[in-house]
């Protein structure tokens, strides 16, 4: 009798505390919340999440805190949002790089992408442009890759270091059509666009932030874009999908939204269906556009796990294969 009752106690003690927590997400959201941004305030990523920002204030009444938390190759914003308390009161927006490279080229790091996190929303693609110096005699991709294959001496390529997106685009364009490049990593990004347009290195892959300006002078040959669909600040330049017949071809970083694992599903629900509603908003999709970026409609919850998944493998293995695992 005693072992039963003790059994009803536990399963009343369970009853109540789901339905406690269940409570308290339901009355969420109470105080304000923080989203907590690996990169400096004024960036790309920074300046969407305050346009976002603002409507997630107005829908959930309450304010929304931006803390920019630069450092340890985006990583520091994730690891503090990885051991925050799972509540719904703080976020992070993380990249390709946090998220799906670095726990491969890094030795340690401090969370786990997969079961530090819930993901919420996957909301911009960050595209590169594959970019050449004009004297290359290559006015396409396949040309590109024709002169590379036929050449005794192999192209050079710059990116901002070892082992961020711009290198790994790149590689991954290599193995894709088995060509021969050498890598030369700068210390920045401005550097190394730089020394493509004035003809020390051959060809890149750029953001489009930072080459756009030298693209419109002239002083850079724009040949192809990372993402799946052409940017509207370069309508004229293909996909790289396109340009190559490559057809799965996609190298981008993304913008995407996490909370520590074990929040509250229905706080979960409630921002992947605030977010995906205020993403859509023409205004912001067309600010989005403007600055070279991709606004992106969000998988499910269930898709953006799987398309994680995907990345995870996919930046993950080409590491591996380029021989820089732990090599930071």
């Amino acid at each position: 009798m005693m072992v039963q009752s003790f059994g009803r106690a536990l399963v009343a003690a369970i009853a109540i505390l789901a339905g406690t927590s269940g409570a308290r997400a339901q009355e969420w959201p109470t105080r304000p919340i923080t989203i907590i941004l690996p990169l400096a305030a004024g960036s790309g990523l920074d300046t969407i999440a305050r346009l976002y920002g603002e409507k997630l204030q107005i829908a959930l009444g309450k304010p929304v805190i931006i803390d920019n938390r630069p450092g340890a190759a985006l990583m520091l914003a994730a690891q503090a949002v990885a051991n925050a308390p799972p509540d719904g009161y703080t976020l992070t927006v993380a990249t390709t790089s946090a998220m799906a490279i670095n726990p491969v080229l890094y030795k340690t790091i401090a969370y786990d992408p997969e079961k530090s996190f819930t993901p919420i929303s996957l909301y911009v693609k960050s595209p590169f442009i594959l970019v050449v110096d004009p004297q290359i005699n290559a006015n396409n991709v396949k040309e590109l890759i024709a002169l590379a294959k036929g050449r005794s001496d192999p192209f050079n390529y710059s990116s901002p270091g070892a082992g961020v997106a711009q290198h790994l685009s790149i590689e991954y364009m290599k193995n894709k059509f088995d060509l021969k490049m050498t890598h030369v990593p700068y210390r920045n990004t401005g550097q190394s666009i730089l020394d493509i347009a004035s003809g020390h290195v051959h060809l890149g892959f750029v953001e489009a932030g930072a080459g756009l300006p030298l693209i419109k002078d002239g002083k850079l040959r724009p040949l192809a874009v990372s993402s799946a669909t052409r940017l509207p600040v370069l309508p004229e330049v293909p996909p790289f999908s396109e340009a190559s017949g490559a057809s799965d071809f996609e190298a981008v970083s993304w913008h995407a939204m996490f909370a520590p694992a074990g929040t509250p599903a229905p706080v979960v629900n409630r921002l992947h269906n605030e977010m995906k509603r205020i993403m859509a908003e023409p205004e912001i999709r067309a600010k989005i556009n403007a600055m070279g970026l991709i606004p992106f409609e969000t998988p499910s919850l269930e898709g953006l796990k799987t398309y994680l998944a995907s990345e995870r493998e996919k930046w993950g293995s080409l590491v591996r294969q380029i021989g820089l695992e732990g090599s930071q």
